[in-house]
């Protein structure tokens, strides 16, 4: 009984004895800087713009101090909101006049009188038709818009990973991984396990 009690205590000691000392870096990085600020507007109950995902946090956190990065990041926010706001109205008209058309041809398809019918079927085509040729050139520049918001979207998350990376890479140097603690707790499991089969 003594045994199993003194092995019980020495099992104990072992595990929580572990590594007390913390290595805090010394090198300030954005990594570490993203973290903390994360952590702060989780406690205050306030959102975080890069929230959950760590090249927007890191980023977040570079251009902080960075005054030509955050007039770069106006100028992507100030463009893909205006994109919407230009578009939108192009987007609605041309929308109303089309599913007009496709109304007016389901109600056609209801008349009875089938000369009447192709007679205002054929209206309703050529009406259309020439609507769409009308409005060709404002679809293939509105489609122009919204391909160049997709190219900038990628761009600009192109440029966020590149400019991203060193400062992950400084947060690895910052933060060496050491075989020492791993290998010695290990040493100390091993002695653990020896103890515990040459009980009786």
């Amino acid at each position: 009984m003594k045994k199993i009690f003194i092995t019980s205590t020495l099992f104990l000691l072992l595990f929580s004895c572990g590594e007390s000392k913390s290595d805090k870096p010394t090198i300030e990085n954005a990594v570490d800087n993203a973290e903390s600020s994360v952590a702060s507007s989780l406690t205050k109950g306030t959102r975080y713009s890069g929230q959950g995902n760590m090249v927007h946090q890191i980023y977040d956190e570079l251009i902080k101090n960075n005054k030509s990065l955050q007039i770069l990041d106006n100028k992507v926010n100030e463009v893909d909101n205006k994109t919407e706001e230009t578009t939108s109205k192009y987007d609605h008209i041309i929308y109303k006049s089309e599913s007009y058309y496709n109304d007016a041809e389901s109600l056609a398809k209801s008349v009875s009188d089938s000369v009447t019918k192709k007679e205002i079927e054929k209206e309703i085509k050529i009406s259309s038709e020439k609507y769409n040729l009308k409005i060709k050139q404002i679809k293939d520049l509105v489609e122009k818009i919204n391909k160049n918001r997709e190219k900038i979207h990628d761009t600009y998350i192109i440029f966020k990973i590149r400019k991203t990376l060193p400062e992950i890479e400084k947060y690895q140097n910052a933060h060496p991984l050491k075989t020492d603690s791993l290998e010695n707790f290990i040493n100390k499991q091993n002695q653990l396990l020896t103890e515990l089969k040459n009980l009786k």
